[in-house]
């Protein structure tokens, strides 16, 4: 039994000697392995207690408890300091100067373009209409075949745009959706569509290859051009101001009859002339007409019975007039000078 005790007690001094060396949290989890851990020194002697007497056992296990329990405090002890010391040491690394001013986190705000889009679907969507969103990448057939623009019609020439393949291309206009919509719902049908649309265009202050459009469709009994002039009176005034005008101009859409192209009075000049209207004091906007009948059968829907208008709005040029910007390329930029203003 003197033997085991004293072997205790040699354990216990050792470590103590040890203890005091630690120096980083990885050396004292080392040394309470070394000592505390299944293959530790404290065990290794605890095997030998299967030798002692009844009466001997509880004499040594408490010595062994004792110096498991000294051990177990010292580690902890220890440890607790140097946690404390790596504290320090990096409060005194990383020292923050107070008096430095912060980074500015800068507030961004929606692009001015869709502020337009937002303003336009709000006008309408009070109006009764619904919101459609269709693919970027259509089929020929929704793009132009049912919209009376079959292969090889020359109206196809000024809606020249990129190709897929033969018939799958970046979609021209937001006609498509339309067309899809009047597929899968019956009359009366009240939707606009936003979304962005590519043709093959030299850019200038009004004109960009890649542009948003617009397009809104009613389908119902008795409708009629009355109904599409008032429906863009309206939009016009609660968008530019009560003092907008419109003027429409006879035109030719195939998927339209009557047909019209829709301008506003200009919002740089007010309608005397300017570099931006071209000197005529009109910018053109969108084009409508009523629905051709054709176009109505090709989606089944019964021209005999129903009626319907459409119309299709250039996003940039009406985001120009609304909030002043006289050249549509400020618009791509990405200028933040530019972009700020609109916050």
């Amino acid at each position: 039994m003197s033997d085991l005790k004293q072997q205790l007690l040699s354990i216990k001094d050792e470590f103590d000697a040890k203890v005091l060396n630690i120096t980083n949290s990885q050396e004292a989890d080392a040394l309470r392995v070394a000592y505390l851990g299944k293959k530790g020194e404290l065990t290794g002697v605890l095997r030998g207690m299967g030798s002692l007497s009844p009466e001997e056992r509880p004499v040594i296990g408490q010595v062994a408890n004792e110096v498991r329990a000294h051990m177990e405090e010292e580690l902890t002890t220890k440890i607790a300091a140097i946690k404390e010391a790596e504290k320090q040491e990096k409060l005194k690394n990383e020292v923050i100067d107070v008096t430095l001013p912060s980074k500015i986190r800068r507030a961004g705000a929606r692009h001015p373009m869709y502020q337009a889009i937002n303003e336009i679907c709000d006008i309408f969507l009070g109006l009764g209409y619904t919101i459609g969103e269709g693919p970027e990448v259509e089929y020929d057939e929704y793009n132009f075949e049912k919209l009376r623009l079959p292969k090889g019609h020359p109206a196809r020439d000024t809606q020249d745009t990129f190709y897929i393949s033969e018939n799958i291309l970046l979609r021209t206009q937001t006609s498509p959706m339309q067309i899809r919509i009047m597929e899968n719902n019956k009359p009366p049908i009240k939707v606009v569509c936003p979304g962005k649309v590519y043709r093959q265009d030299t850019m200038d202050s009004t004109h960009s290859p890649i542009f948003h459009q617009i397009e809104g469709l009613v389908v119902d009994k008795g409708v009629t051009m009355g109904d599409l002039v008032g429906s863009l009176k309206l939009f016009a005034k609660k968008l530019f101001g009560e003092e907008t005008e419109i003027r429409l101009r006879p035109h030719h859409f195939p998927f339209t009859e009557p047909s019209c192209e829709v301008d506003l009075t200009c919002w740089s000049c007010g309608g005397k002339g300017c570099r931006v209207c071209k000197g005529e004091g009109w910018i053109e906007v969108l084009g409508a007409g009523m629905v051709h009948p054709e176009v109505l059968e090709n989606c089944g829907i019964d021209s005999e019975v129903y009626s319907g208008f459409a119309f299709g709005i250039g996003v940039e040029r009406t985001a120009m007039g609304r909030f002043g910007i006289d050249d549509i390329r400020l618009l791509y930029e990405n200028d933040v000078r530019f972009l700020k203003q609109f916050k």
